[in-house]
């Protein structure tokens, strides 16, 4: 639905009111689609954290390629949703993990602190961190840079998961994080 003409008045208003659009994204929960279940492990029963295995769409064969993800995010968190959906548009199998704290995850896989994001993902033995778009994490899967993973800090308007009404990108940079844990650009968006 285009809710860009349902803003009017002065530029500041509209930018305001496209600004809490997208962000409402993040507050709208989830609902899973068809066929897919929420199972819990005894691992996960006993973190609190749900384990939801979502199956991913299009081509089998280009699916097969592509490794499982694993997603942990808050069972609340509506953009992270959609940022699922993205990947399994992308052909990837998401296996989604609900849980309320992120923090011992984040830890664990060594994302950098002040580089956090809403979601944190795990993939070819990288991690991912944020909004990042599809096409970055198949560039690292298929590059196979000795680091970490990418990170993308906060919620950049426009990138995956947090698409504006009116298809405006706030320009975003994803970085790739070292084996050392500094920081370098990895790619430019929004430019």
């Amino acid at each position: 639905m285009d809710n860009s003409r349902a803003f009017s008045g002065p530029a500041w208003l509209v930018a305001i009111a496209l600004t809490a659009t997208a962000m409402s994204a993040c507050a709208r929960i989830p609902v899973p689609g068809p066929g897919a279940q929420q199972a819990t492990s005894p691992a996960a029963a006993a973190s609190n954290t749900a384990t939801m295995p979502v199956a991913a769409t299009g081509d089998a064969a280009r699916s097969k390629a592509l490794p499982l993800m694993v997603v942990h995010k808050s069972a609340s968190c509506g953009c992270c949703g959609l940022w699922v959906e993205h990947m399994q548009q992308a052909g990837f199998e998401v296996e989604v993990r609900n849980t309320e704290d992120l923090g011992p995850v984040k830890q664990r896989l060594g994302v950098p602190y002040g580089k956090g994001s809403c979601h944190t993902a795990e993939v070819g033995g990288y991690f991912v961190e944020g909004h990042i778009p599809a096409d970055d994490v198949k560039r690292l899967l298929a590059e196979k840079p000795a680091a970490k993973g990418l990170v993308l800090p906060g919620m950049p308007a426009g990138s995956p998961g947090m698409e504006m009404p009116d298809g405006r990108v706030q320009p975003y940079v994803v970085e790739l994080v070292g084996a050392d844990g500094n920081t370098e650009v990895f790619t430019q968006h929004g430019q």
